[in-house]
């Protein structure tokens, strides 16, 4: 996906701000609870991509394989896996030790980048410790 000039933040009532991640993954649950957004940025809506919705139907029609990370709209605009995680971090305040240690790993999109497999790898290592199915929505 291409990327966008800045971190897509406008008018905050136009803005969509949704994210579609594992809520099966403990490490996913506790990343999502931890992660704050700075007041201008708005609220942003989580949805399980284990779960039917709207966006999980969206990202598959676009082709976006949710067990390859989680996913970000910001407006009309979808990031996926390691492109997603940067947004993130970009539009989460910098209070806190957990929102601190994310923006200083993650405000690099190439450091972001060399990152994102190996906690993926530690994602799908500990959801099969788990016993959990993958999310497989691109499965036809």
């Amino acid at each position: 996906m291409q990327a966008e000039s800045g971190c897509g933040i406008q008018d905050p009532s136009r803005r969509r701000l949704r994210l579609v991640y594992d809520g099966e993954c403990p490490i996913c649950r506790r990343y999502v609870r931890w992660q704050r957004m700075r007041k201008e940025v708005g609220e942003l809506e989580l949805i399980d991509a284990r779960q039917d919705s709207e966006a999980r139907q969206q990202l598959t029609a676009m082709g976006i394989d949710l067990d390859q990370g989680f996913a970000l709209q910001i407006g009309k605009r979808w990031y996926h896996g390691s492109e997603a995680l940067h947004r993130l971090t970009l539009l989460g305040t910098r209070s806190g030790v957990f929102n601190r240690l994310m923006y200083r790993l993650f405000a690099s999109p190439e450091r972001t980048a060399r990152l994102y497999p190996l906690l993926r790898a530690c994602r799908n290592g500990l959801l099969k410790m788990l016993r959990k199915g993958r999310i497989d929505n691109l499965r036809h």
